[in-house]
């Protein structure tokens, strides 16, 4: 899918390998690569999966992955843990 110049995108950026990467690290960690994501409008015509260049809001210029296309922002602060819930209950007892 080509997209068009001055779109909103996201891009994916590598900024270690695995073989980069600082030693002492949790082993797990370190077979990964260490990904930034970032967004910004296009400055030429991209092709989705392939490199694309960007001028991020701060007027930065970047390279990397085209992955999406009018990207959301999706924030996830993972699993629900009903344990946490009943902290917060307790806590506000011992406040109250």
């Amino acid at each position: 899918m080509t997209v068009a110049k001055g779109s909103w995108v996201s891009l994916r950026k590598v900024i270690l390998e695995p073989e980069e990467r600082a030693a002492g690290i949790p082993e797990e960690t370190a077979k990964t690569p260490l990904v930034m994501w970032l967004s910004g409008f296009l400055l030429e015509d991209a092709q989705i999966g392939e490199e694309a260049r960007v001028r991020t809001k701060m007027n930065r210029e970047e390279t990397g992955i085209l992955e999406e296309l009018n990207p959301s922002t999706k924030v996830d602060y993972g699993d629900f843990v009903p344990e946490i819930q009943q902290i917060g209950i307790q806590a506000r007892k011992m406040l109250l």
